[in-house]
């Protein structure tokens, strides 16, 4: 019986690398477990304690690096439009109004649109083959950005940018999913997000360099900064290409043993041989009728307002406390820097937006500038340390290869309504407190400061309901054929949500 609510997509164990015997040993497993009285099974492995780590070792070293520089590179390229704002964006490209506002809100209306494709191709096109290929485009369109002369051609740039970009987070996500358990999950998520944190710290110190670029081959720091962090990012996706592996069935890098080990262990996890991996029309739609996709979804959007708000208007809040646009640069630094360090010990949810809505608080508030720019750490590190258990609590609770998939790209996609609302609560007209701009995000903090006790609460009452049902089928000597399990997926009557 599944105890924690993880699944992970395996197969039917027909790819290479996985005998026929460990399918055998899966299934007898998921038999006993479905029927408790008959049996009981102890996990047995083929490795060592210390064989089992270095495993662990080995995978995080061909898959965390790579795909965390990657991300940091897509939060550099998509905020990076924040400090170009302070190195003569608007003033050259004559942005008046809010026509500021709305190109950043099209990089997330675009982003929207391509999330759940992206999810559905990328076993197609192989990971890596994907993965780094977007990663190469998205560095080409923000390198094009810096030639832009017009408002309309900035539109078209920021729309490009947020198509291409849509599928690396949830790519990574999912991709995950398919490499550890789901205790294992979490850590990792938190790493590959402390990318994001990094950027914003990176974002500040390369605009500050940059901008002594301003004027060479006739060009303005804002243009350079969107060119070389442009460029960088092309070379990290050229770089992915050879580095970044795909499946642990085709991995290479193993060893047959620690091939075997992993593909068992992921099925262990699973209780079931595996999960189904054709792809059917009905997985999107359970997908889109699944009230705990839309809840954590909408949680997820509330987080992405109070980290987009933060990323794309801190270098313009710090300036609005009454210092120079080089300065504003280097201050946006720190508060990033603190969030890295703090995110991977504080992944709960509620702790994120209590921080958010502190910070948010104290810059609404009529209080001294040092007190506004502590503020602002704490609006970064709690949108930061939420971040990772809000995105690896879906998954966690989500069975099937497609259904989960398409239920990963939901939740991220409507992080891109975060940003769409956040692109427009920040209004020219408000600085430089910004007023307006915080108070809606303390409302949007405390909205979701009720969604989450609610979904726990769902959560356990189904669980609940599910060790009831359970107790009277074994009482009945009722038998779920394994086919049956696998398609039910988290609606299984022995699948268990994390909370």
């Amino acid at each position: 019986m599944v105890e924690n609510g993880a699944q992970f997509f395996l197969g039917d164990g027909s790819e290479k690398g996985i005998s026929k015997e460990v399918v055998e040993e899966a299934a007898s497993t998921h038999e006993a477990r479905s029927h408790p009285e008959d049996a009981t099974v102890e996990y047995s492995t083929s490795l060592s304690p210390g064989e089992q780590r270095r495993l662990w070792r080995k995978i995080d070293m061909r898959l965390m690096p790579i795909l965390t520089v990657m991300y940091l590179c897509s939060f550099v390229d998509r905020g990076n439009i924040g400090n170009a704002k302070l190195e003569g964006l608007t003033t050259q490209l004559q942005l008046t109004g809010n026509q500021y506002n709305v190109a950043l809100t099209m990089y997330f209306v675009a982003y929207f649109f391509f999330t759940i494709p992206s999810n559905l191709v990328l076993k197609k096109f192989r990971p890596s083959r994907w993965l780094s290929g977007i990663t190469m485009v998205w560095g080409l369109v923000t390198t094009l950005m810096g030639v832009v002369k017009t408002f309309p051609q900035l539109v078209g740039t920021r729309l490009c940018l947020g198509a291409v970009e849509s599928g690396l987070s949830c790519g990574v996500f999912y991709h995950f999913t398919l490499w550890y358990p789901r205790h294992m999950l979490l850590t990792r998520m938190s790493i590959f997000i402390g990318g994001a944190s990094f950027a914003g710290a990176f974002s500040g110190l390369l605009a500050y360099g940059i901008s002594f670029m301003s004027g060479t081959a006739g060009l303005l720091g804002w243009s350079w900064i969107f060119i070389i962090e442009g460029l960088v990012t092309i070379v990290v996706g050229l770089v992915a290409l050879f580095v970044l592996v795909d499946f642990p069935q085709t991995a290479t890098f193993l060893t047959p043993p620690e091939r075997e080990y992993l593909l068992h262990r992921l099925m262990y996890d699973n209780s079931s041989v595996g999960e189904e991996q054709h792809f059917e029309w009905r997985h999107i739609r359970e997908a889109v009728l699944d009230w705990q996709v839309w809840m954590l979804a909408i949680i997820n959007m509330i987080n992405s307002i109070a980290v987009y708000g933060i990323t794309l208007f801190l270098p313009s809040i710090i300036n609005g406390f009454g210092f120079d646009a080089t300065i504003s640069q280097l201050l946006s630094v720190p508060p990033y820097v603190v969030a890295n360090h703090i995110k991977k010990r504080s992944p709960f949810v509620i702790a994120g937006l209590l921080l958010c809505f502190v910070g948010y608080a104290i810059n609404v508030a009529d209080v001294s500038v040092g007190a506004k720019y502590f503020g602002t750490f704490l609006v970064v590190t709690g949108g930061y340390s939420g971040y990772p258990a809000i995105t690896a609590w879906l998954p966690n609770n989500l069975a099937g290869h497609y259904k989960r998939g398409v239920g990963i790209a939901m939740q991220l996609s409507f992080s891109s309504f975060g940003g769409i609302i956040s692109s427009n609560i920040y209004r020219t007209q408000d600085a430089p407190r910004y007023i307006l701009g915080h108070a809606l995000e303390m409302g949007f903090m405390a909205i979701a400061l009720l969604l989450v006790p609610l979904t726990v609460f769902c959560y356990m009452r189904i669980n609940t309901q599910r060790e009831t049902g359970r107790g009277e089928e074994i009482e009945k000597d009722v038998r779920w054929a394994p086919e049956e399990l696998r398609r039910l997926g988290d609606r299984a009557p022995d699948f268990r949500y994390t909370l």
